[in-house]
C-alpha cells in the first residue's frame, strides 16, 4: 500500500494565503490551526510555521491586539507586493542601463596599440551581464502574468528600451571594429582576439 503523499511547503503557502484572501478576515494563530486543517488540508503542526514565512515575506500581515496576535490579508497585499518587486526590478534595469552607458563611452575612447584589454573585456562582461539581466526579468514578467494589465505593459516596453539600448552599444562596437579595420588594416581575427571580442557578438532579436 503506497504512501499519502505530503504537501510540499510551497503548496501550503499557497493554500494558507488562499484562505486568508477567500475569508478576508482577522485570525489568531489558534483559530488557523482549527481551520487550515478542515479547509485546507494544512496540518495544525505546520501552520505556525506556513504563516511565519509568509509574515517574513511579507504576504501576510500581523499585529498584536490587546493579549492576543492576529493575522490577516487581502488580495491587494499581493497586487501591492508584485508591484513592489516590479519597482525593485525597475531599479536593477535603470542601474544597468547606466553602467552600459559608461561602458559605451569608455569605449569610443579607446584606440588601437593601447594596453587596454582588460577594459574592453570588462565591457563585454557588462555587455554579457545586461543580457542575463534581461532573461531574468523576462522570468519575472512571467510571474506577474497575473497581475495588473498597465503593469505587465509596463515592464514590457522597459524590456524593451533595454534591448534597443543594448543593440545599439552591440553596434557601436561593430562600428568601431570596422573603424580599426579599415584605419590600421587589421585582420578580423586578429582584432577579436587582441581586444578579447567574442566571435559570436551579434544583436538581441
Amino acid at each position: 500500500m503506497s504512501k499519502r503523499k505530503g504537501v510540499s511547503a510551497d503548496e501550503k503557502r499557497t493554500r494558507m494565503l488562499n484562505l486568508f484572501y477567500e475569508k478576508k478576515e482577522f485570525f489568531s494563530l489558534k483559530e488557523l490551526e482549527k481551520i487550515a486543517p478542515k479547509e485546507k488540508g494544512i496540518i495544525a503542526q505546520s501552520v505556525k510555521e506556513v504563516v511565519q514565512s509568509l509574515v517574513d515575506d511579507g504576504l501576510v500581515d500581523t499585529d498584536k491586539i490587546g493579549t492576543s496576535i492576529y493575522f490577516w490579508a487581502f488580495p491587494s497585499k499581493a497586487k501591492h507586493t508584485r508591484k513592489r518587486k516590479f519597482d525593485e526590478a525597475s531599479d536593477r534595469l535603470e542601474e544597468a542601463v547606466k553602467r552600459l552607458k559608461n561602458v559605451k563611452e569608455r569605449l569610443i575612447e579607446a584606440r588601437v596599440g593601447r594596453e587596454d584589454t582588460n577594459s574592453r573585456q570588462e565591457l563585454l562582461k557588462k555587455l554579457q551581464a545586461a543580457k542575463l539581466e534581461e532573461g531574468k526579468l523576462l522570468q519575472e514578467i512571467q510571474k506577474f502574468k497575473d497581475s495588473d494589465p498597465e503593469v505587465l505593459e509596463q515592464m514590457k516596453n522597459e524590456m524593451k528600451v533595454l534591448r534597443e539600448a543594448i543593440n545599439r552599444w552591440t553596434d557601436n562596437i561593430f562600428s568601431l571594429k570596422s573603424w580599426c579595420k579599415n584605419k590600421f588594416n587589421i585582420e578580423e581575427n586578429t582584432l577579436n582576439k587582441q581586444f578579447g571580442i567574442p566571435p559570436d557578438l551579434d544583436y538581441l532579436d
